[in-house]
């Protein structure tokens, strides 16, 4: 039996930024890997967008971020600047379990807001 879930997730990027203003490095560092920080720099839609990949695939593994590290879900740039997800450690555990092997991820951000959308098949 295939299995098709979806995730989705908005994030207030004026929000986001005050957070990093107030925490600065130890919050990034809790939330992205190193090498989502060098691809995005200071582009905070960017992180912003990721960020709601993170939630967004959370969603879709039916769990949440609780079960899962920031850092186990990662959204890196394709060739062609596509998001490439990736996942380790519980994050990847869950998708095996799940069965969920395919994944196809969409970001997007006006000045405001940034989104995104996973599907997951299975």
């Amino acid at each position: 039996m295939t299995a098709l879930v979806t995730g989705v997730d908005l994030v207030d990027i004026e929000r986001l930024k005050e957070v990093i203003d107030r925490y600065g490095e130890r919050f990034l560092h809790r939330i992205f890997t190193q090498q989502e920080l060098d691809e995005v720099g200071e582009n905070i839609a960017s992180l912003a967008g990721r960020f709601a990949a993170k939630e967004a695939v959370s969603k879709a593994l039916g769990t949440g971020i609780g079960p899962v590290s920031w850092r186990e879900i990662e959204i890196l740039r394709g060739s062609q600047r596509e998001p490439v997800l990736r996942l380790y450690g519980s994050a990847a555990i869950l998708a095996r379990q799940r069965e969920l092997n395919q994944w196809s991820l969409s970001l997007s951000h006006t000045n405001s807001y940034a989104i995104a959308v996973v599907v997951a098949v299975g």
